[in-house]
């Protein structure tokens, strides 16, 4: 379940820009990124409860880790960088052909015709990132990326958002952030958006 929010300022008219996350919001990759670890800990002869890996959905492993996790579970050790080098092959075989999610597009083109300026903000790296938007033809429809190195620290911390508002020259409180983890929407009001 998502907090119960306060916003910190009620926009009377339009955002002067709006922000997107990335995974979830523009291609359904969480689904897909899940499955290979929910697999990885039934070969290990434990389920992990979707509710359990949310914690660490919009962040990075600082916030929870499903590695540390499945090593507590287990009691062994993993060599993680074999382990996600596979998972990342099955990820992008699984993710193979996806497209934005539905009303992404139509959003974009609305947005567009507005005038209002879009960033991308997300805890992911630029190279997944970026490579997506130029693979599904939505990269002009932003100004900026903002990704994972070009702030001090990722989600739940504020700092990925404040810096896309920096780079479009717009006050936090007049942005309007599309999220759908808890740790991007903590980032959200923790940046006064």
């Amino acid at each position: 379940k998502f907090p119960a929010v306060t916003l910190p300022v009620l926009m009377p008219s339009l955002p002067s820009a709006v922000l997107f996350d990335f995974d979830g919001i523009i291609v359904d990759t969480e689904w897909a990124i899940y499955e290979t670890w929910h697999a990885l800990f039934l070969e290990n002869g434990h389920p992990l409860p979707l509710e359990t890996y949310n914690q660490c959905i919009g962040s990075d492993f600082a916030t929870w880790s499903p590695e540390t996790h499945l090593e507590d579970l287990t009691g062994d050790s993993f060599d993680w960088h074999d382990l996600n080098t596979t998972r990342n092959i099955e990820i992008r075989k699984i993710l193979e052909g996806s497209q934005p999610m539905l009303g992404v597009l139509a959003a974009l083109e609305w947005l567009g015709t507005r005038a209002i300026p879009l960033a991308v903000v997300s805890s992911s790296s630029h190279g997944w990132v970026d490579g997506w938007l130029q693979t599904l033809g939505l990269q002009n429809h932003f100004a900026t990326t903002i990704c994972r190195g070009d702030a001090p620290r990722i989600k739940p911390a504020p700092d990925l958002y404040l810096e896309a508002a920096k780079q479009l020259a717009v006050p936090p409180a007049e942005c309007l952030v599309i999220e759908d983890s808890v740790n991007g929407l903590k980032a959200a009001l923790a940046a006064g958006m």
